[in-house]
């Protein structure tokens, strides 16, 4: 749930134009008249955002922003100053400011600004909220031991590292767990999918823009480089990365410095960068998609991450801890996998890996019927089927599969002659049905003899009729 947007300004006139436009919209608020009385109201409440005069009685709105960044420091700023303050703007941003608003401001262009900060809030939430009540990284197979421990030994180290590993395999998980055992981990985990973005918008978004560099920049705005300082920022899915802002961040990894869209004056930049990919770099090197020296810049230190289908072992405790998860989330109990269900799962493939398994606990929690789940509650195309099929319909081996799978759970015993059984019997009766009871057919069919035919019939103890003909 979205917390309010707190505005602290001295000048009635200002909080109420805000409050009016933030009504308007239905974002939730709390005013505040002094940066003292939010300090105070810091201490057992949260914004989600502050927009925040610069100079009032009492504590400055840097001031309420340096002591709000210390305990909150993903929580985004908007500093309000005047036109003839511009040396405080330019401290706002040393500050860890989201954006500067100029007074007297057009309250759109404000709400504008509040509504990407309020994104921007949703995107990074803190890592010690996202991480509060939940482990950092399951599994105990021994794949991800292995990575683990490259945690582990990475703790004191900024190197750059490149993660690798099919798509939902939880890389942004790990170099979360990555910047938290840092040296850096008071400064903040900014991450960024680089393919999720448009070509046109990348290069603004991670080095930030001047004002009036391009049509519809209004204001100055700090990039992700800008917003990592001191910390660690993520580069998803750097494959996808264009070439031209291959060279730009080549530049930075090189030299430390880089200079927003429109702008002359270089910004030293303090980033450990961890990059990942689920591609193949290798040969999209070879393929002239990728630079080689970018790639050797980022590539010093390479953690694979493996496939949920090489560590089947860890599915029940990962089932377990979603299935929680989602209940938590919904207000509701918890859902149980029976043995049968919970053995049908740890088969499966999940081609999407730890997401898509997330994922469908999340469908589960939803829309299975009764506490105790069965493989017959789980989605059809989990169990194999085409939509509207029922258990056998448009795969018999997974059908079949699944019945083993149900057997083993329970503990019978002598499943083999029995289901050869099942088998056998089911070909013999729906080829009697096909030929209208005519046995000699039937076995010319089924590519057995009619003797053999007869004899399975009696022996499987066959309700049919039949004809010798």
């Amino acid at each position: 749930m979205m917390k309010p947007v707190w505005i602290i300004d001295d000048d009635k006139s200002i909080r109420w134009v805000l409050e009016k436009a933030l009504s308007r919209e239905n974002i939730a608020y709390r005013t505040f008249s002094s940066a003292h009385d939010a300090l105070d109201a810091l201490e057992d409440a949260v914004p989600q955002m502050v927009i925040s005069d610069i100079r009032m009685p009492g504590p400055s709105g840097l001031e309420f922003m340096q002591k709000l960044k210390a305990k909150l420091p993903a929580t985004p700023v908007i500093i309000m100053t005047a036109y003839s303050d511009l040396d405080s703007a330019v401290a706002a941003f040393q500050g860890g400011a989201f954006e500067y608003l100029t007074k007297p401001f057009d309250v759109d262009h404000a709400i504008e600004l509040i509504r990407r900060a309020l994104d921007e809030s949703m995107r990074e939430v803190p890592d010690d909220e996202v991480n509060a009540d939940a482990p950092e990284i399951l599994g105990s197979a021994p794949t991800m031991q292995e990575v683990f421990r490259a945690i582990g030994r990475l703790s004191q180290s900024h190197a750059t590292v490149m993660i690798t590993g099919e798509s939902g395999t939880g890389k942004e998980l790990v170099a979360r767990a990555l910047h938290r055992h840092s040296l850096r981990s008071t400064k903040s985990f900014i991450a960024i999918n680089t393919a999720a973005i448009p070509k046109d918008l990348l290069e603004s978004e991670l080095f930030g823009h001047e004002r009036g560099a391009f049509t519809g920049a209004a204001a100055m705005r700090r990039g992700r480089f800008e917003q990592a300082e001191g910390g660690t920022l993520f580069l998803d899915e750097i494959g996808d990365m264009p070439p031209e802002l291959q060279t730009r961040l080549l530049r930075v990894l090189s030299d430390g410095r880089f200079y927003r869209v429109g702008g002359h004056t270089p910004i030293t930049a303090n980033v450990r960068v961890i990059a990942a990919t689920h591609q193949d770099l290798d040969a999209r090197v070879k393929e002239g998609l990728f630079r080689e020296d970018l790639y050797h810049r980022l590539n010093v230190i390479r953690l694979r991450l493996p496939s949920l289908r090489e560590r089947r072992e860890d599915i029940p405790l990962l089932t377990k801890h979603f299935l929680t998860k989602s209940a938590r989330e919904l207000g509701v109990e918890t859902k149980r996998l029976s043995a049968a269900a919970q053995s049908f799962l740890s088969q499966q493939d999940f081609p999407g890996n730890v997401r898509q398994l997330e994922n469908l606990c999340h469908w589960i929690t939803v829309m299975a019927p009764g506490q105790q789940v069965e493989i017959a509650d789980l989605p059809a195309d989990i169990r194999g089927e085409k939509a509207g099929e029922g258990a056998a319909g448009g795969d018999w081996q997974r059908a079949l599969e699944r019945e083993v799978s149900a057997s083993l759970a329970r503990g019978e015993t002598g499943i083999f002659d029995g289901l050869n059984r099942s088998f056998e019997g089911a070909l013999i009766t729906k080829a009697l049905e096909h030929t209208g009871g005519r046995r000699i057919e039937a076995a010319t069919l089924l590519g057995i003899g009619r003797n053999t035919l007869t004899r399975k019939i009696q022996e499987l103890n066959l309700d049919v009729n039949g004809k010798d003909e």
